[in-house]
């Protein structure tokens, strides 16, 4: 009985996980819609452990005009998702939002990313467990790089967390877009993908709470 239930765990595990083998019969929805804004466009990097969960979550705020998964910070050209998952790249599982400052801070977008995910474990999200699913800010300018410092650190010394954090705030270098079927995963996926109803859905209900004001209408 121990090895059937030891099994079952295993199994219940893999469903639970960012790392599953890629679907073929899934077809991705265009998560870029920007034809009809000419104004100024802003570009924020982050890595909250599977960008499945990430981009579910940023592309629902107001304000953000595109959320791509992808992977930056890593030595690597043109990783795949394969690649990523050895560990071996130094790549993070990321996302790239573009958004109208206008509507949107970058402040705001931070208090988003410290909100939905837990910035204290080292390299991992849940069951997601590796380097690629890190707390990593990739940040595109002094600004960007000055506030997530000050907000780690203040979030650290007023005991928010329980444990330090160990997000990483690295310079933005390049991101490679993850691949096709990645992309709007949970748009693609909720009614068929354990994934997207066990992990993503509860995650989502929860952040739609906290940021109700801040959401698209």
């Amino acid at each position: 009985m121990k090895i059937v239930f030891t099994s079952a765990i295993v199994a219940l595990g893999a469903l639970l996980s960012c790392a599953q083998k890629s679907p073929k019969t899934e077809k991705s929805i265009s998560n870029m819609n920007t034809a009809a804004f000419t104004g100024k466009t802003e570009t924020a990097t982050f890595g909250t452990g599977c960008f499945w969960c990430t981009e579910a979550i940023f592309k629902e705020l107001d304000g953000v005009i595109s959320a791509t998964s992808g992977y930056s910070g890593g030595k690597v050209s043109n990783p795949t998702y394969k690649d990523v998952c050895t560990g071996q790249t130094g790549h993070a599982e990321c996302i790239q939002v573009v958004y109208d400052p206008a509507k949107i801070s970058y402040d705001e977008l931070l208090e988003v990313f410290w909100q939905v995910h837990d910035p204290t474990t080292l390299n991992r999200q849940g069951a997601d467990v590796g380097t690629q699913y890190r707390s990593a800010i990739f940040y595109h300018n002094d600004e960007q790089k000055q506030k997530a410092e000050k907000y780690k650190t203040e979030l650290d010394k007023s005991g928010a967390f329980s444990n330090p954090i160990v997000t990483e705030i690295t310079k933005f270098d390049k991101f490679y877009s993850a691949e096709d079927y990645h992309q709007d995963y949970y748009a693609n996926n909720k009614d068929s993908n354990p994934y997207c109803s066990m992990v993503i859905r509860p995650k989502l209900d929860k952040f739609e709470k906290v940021f109700k004001k801040k959401l698209k209408h």
